[in-house]
């Protein structure tokens, strides 16, 4: 059976952090298009969901595919959900799976993306996939900016928590990433595509207002989250901040 892969890049202008974030400069070359590139290496189908004229026309200049969403999403899941519907009605084309791509992360790898693929290709059930990353030090354990997930042992994500997950019981953090194996959230998915339209359509639920983590919606709605591991360090930007570290690194 061959499935038809479709990664979709959710762009928004007003990023409370970083309003225009998606149009920022990156030595030379918009973000969004920095985004772009690398996952066009990767999957056939690439196209960017957006709500402002500006970025639809920023990545019509650079010869990207794009579709513009509603204003009111709250979630990248959601957008991608709309985006979806709109580019299989404008092409004709149905997509079996729906890659959700941040728009802030330029440093992507390709290899990552088709990890992302594998689960479906191995199973056409699965339902929604992400990576996840081997957490090495004891700051990165701690954060919780960090999102931790604890698995199953056929790769499932049972839970994620800012909180590292599990505890050693009974010995000092400073030796829990000695004795136990423990993950991060990288935040990429995918979704076989009838899933990710039942997603959009939940309600938040309680386990989500407590952590702040939109996947728990999911699980907590009893969706299965198949894992697979990437060790290439994530680089996001959320800040002007942040920008302007990597624009140093680049230099």
């Amino acid at each position: 059976m061959t499935l038809k892969f479709i990664a979709i890049i959710p762009a928004r202008f007003g990023s409370s952090r970083f309003p225009g974030k998606p149009l920022a400069d990156i030595a030379g070359k918009m973000m969004i298009h920095r985004v772009y590139e690398q996952v066009v290496k990767a999957v056939d189908e690439v196209w960017v969901a957006t709500d402002d004229a500006r970025i639809e026309t920023a990545v019509r200049g650079f010869g990207g595919k794009v579709v513009m969403t509603s204003v009111d999403h709250t979630s990248g899941t959601d957008r991608c959900a709309e985006a979806v519907s709109k580019i299989s009605q404008e092409t004709g084309t149905v997509f079996d799976v729906v890659i959700n791509v941040q728009g802030d992360e330029p440093f992507i790898r390709p290899g990552q993306i088709t990890l992302l693929q594998k689960p479906f290709l191995e199973n056409p059930l699965t339902e929604i996939a992400t990576l996840i990353q081997p957490v090495t030090s004891l700051e990165v354990l701690m954060n919780p900016a960090e999102a931790k997930v604890a698995l199953d042992i056929h790769g499932n994500a049972i839970f994620f928590s800012r909180l590292p997950i599990p505890m050693v019981f009974k010995s000092e953090q400073s030796e829990w990433i000695e004795k136990f194996s423990y993950y991060c959230h990288v935040g990429i998915y995918a979704y076989r595509t009838d899933i990710l339209q039942k997603l959009s359509k939940l309600t938040e639920g309680k386990l989500e207002k407590a952590e702040s983590l939109e996947q728990l919606r999911w699980l907590e709605n009893g969706y299965k989250i198949k894992t697979e591991i990437t060790n290439h360090v994530s680089v996001g930007i959320d800040t002007p901040e942040d920008l302007k570290k990597i624009i140093v690194t680049l230099d």
